[in-house]
């Protein structure tokens, strides 16, 4: 597979579009707490010229690591994203459980982590458009008595989740605290499952198809457990950049180039 490298540092040189939204706050008189000046109606981010992107690069095909660099889907649409707004792309690779608070505290200017769009996580930040749609699954062991979502919870067994995904924020509804096994990488996770430490491990279904492809003895549950909307998170006050990101990802959708992306990564079975 031919995939597009993105650097974790982007050397891409800033410039400008042309269109309202999208234009990078330039010099003014009056500067923002962020650090970008910005004139009125005009976006701002947390390093001026720069998109300053969260992530937890352990989600293949979403982030992931190829030698030293972060690639997968959420990278290259965020790539995408900052082209249109003439911004150079910064990923940072944190643990998924901080992503939203660092967004909220003005850290970063998104978070991108294969995150869904919750309730929950959106009292705490404002999520763009969605631009790709994710299911959570069952992992287990290869003849496993667990064969479905209400055996999993009859059977009393150790859940192992990534902490903070909705795998394990949907689980610990299910099954409670005791039950729960939390790791900072879902494939520590899945470790956990090949060792016997836990009975089954809930995440996305497309991690979840990696994992089992590199691990024999792995089997996912036919079943899906829940489908789900995978949007960028951004700073609730910043509601200039949101918009912004918006228009940018329409302008992807349209042209093609997000599904482009995916089909990169998860080709379709007419492919």
């Amino acid at each position: 597979m031919n995939k597009k490298l993105i650097k974790t540092v982007s050397l891409a040189l800033i410039a400008s579009l042309g269109f309202a939204m999208a234009g990078c706050a330039g010099e003014t008189a009056e500067t923002s707490a962020q650090g970008e000046t910005a004139a009125a109606g005009e976006f701002t981010t947390v390093t001026p010229g720069v998109l300053t992107m969260a992530t937890n690069a352990f989600f293949p095909p979403y982030e992931y690591y190829e030698g030293e660099q972060i690639v997968g889907i959420d990278a290259e649409i965020a790539q995408a994203v900052a082209d249109k707004l003439g911004l150079e792309l910064v990923i940072q690779d944190v643990e998924f459980d901080s992503i939203i608070a660092g967004v909220q505290s003005g850290m970063y200017d998104i978070g991108c982590a294969g995150m869904t769009v919750t309730e929950e996580r959106m009292q705490s930040v404002n999520f763009t458009t969605t631009y790709a749609t994710g299911i959570q699954s069952i992992i287990v062991v290869e003849g496993s008595d667990i064969t479905d979502l209400d055996s999993l919870i009859d059977s009393g067994c150790m859940i192992g989740v990534q902490t903070g995904t909705t795998g394990d924020i949907y689980m610990t509804d299910e099954v409670g605290e005791d039950r729960m096994d939390r790791y900072n990488k879902g494939n520590d996770a899945v470790l956990a499952l090949l060792n016997g430490t836990v009975g089954a491990v809930v995440i996305d279904n497309q991690p979840a198809q990696a994992f089992v492809a590199a691990n024999e003895g792995l089997t996912i549950l036919e079943t899906p457990y829940t489908v789900e909307d995978y949007a960028m998170c951004v700073n609730k006050d910043n509601e200039a950049l949101l918009a912004a990101i918006n228009e940018a990802l329409a302008e992807l959708q349209a042209d093609g180039t997000i599904d482009a992306i995916i089909e990169t990564y998860i080709p379709s079975e007419e492919a």
